[in-house]
């Protein structure tokens, strides 16, 4: 039986940062005890030793996973990824950036022209305006009518649209 630390100490015992020893937890190191909130987590330093100096042997014969395998393990891992995204966008649950672009450009575009159409609606309504709370009264709601008109409108891209991003 070694001597006990707690997580700090181990990494102080290894020189190395106490996110080092959460890895080497997820890797298999042995634990005395489990910490919890307010409770430290203990260590017996002979057995980590001896941990440590099995996953070292095993990285060095070759008994841990190799270099290709780990390459392979990730090439999987990304061919995965790419036929999840494929079905995403086969199922309509993501779309191009290209498209995401357009459409906030119109968004934009759409919201711009509303606000800037507020003051040709509201200079009638504000001629000889002299009370500062009815004046921002009514512009507020200008400006909230325009705002909710861009939020109501239509933002579609067109195969016109789409053309041009093909070249033609």
């Amino acid at each position: 039986m070694g001597v006990k630390v707690n997580r700090q100490g181990l990494a102080d015992s290894f020189g190395v940062a106490p996110p080092a020893i959460d890895r080497w937890i997820k890797q298999g190191c042995p634990i005395s005890k489990r910490g919890s909130r307010g409770v430290e987590w203990e260590f017996d330093l002979a057995d980590v030793i001896r941990w440590r100096v099995d996953v070292a042997v095993r990285e060095a014969t070759g008994d841990g996973p190799s270099n290709m395998d780990a390459a392979k393990l990730r090439k999987m891992s990304a061919e995965a990824e790419l036929a999840e995204l494929e079905l995403a966008k086969a199922v309509g649950d993501v779309a191009p950036i290209r498209d995401f672009e357009r459409t906030t450009a119109r968004l934009m575009s759409t919201i711009q022209t509303n606000v800037m159409n507020v003051p040709a609606r509201a200079v009638l309504q504000l001629l000889g305006c002299t009370d500062e709370t009815e004046f921002k009264t009514k512009m507020r709601a200008e400006l909230t009518l325009a705002l909710e008109q861009s939020a109501a409108a239509e933002v579609e891209i067109d195969d016109a649209d789409e053309a041009d991003d093909d070249g033609e």
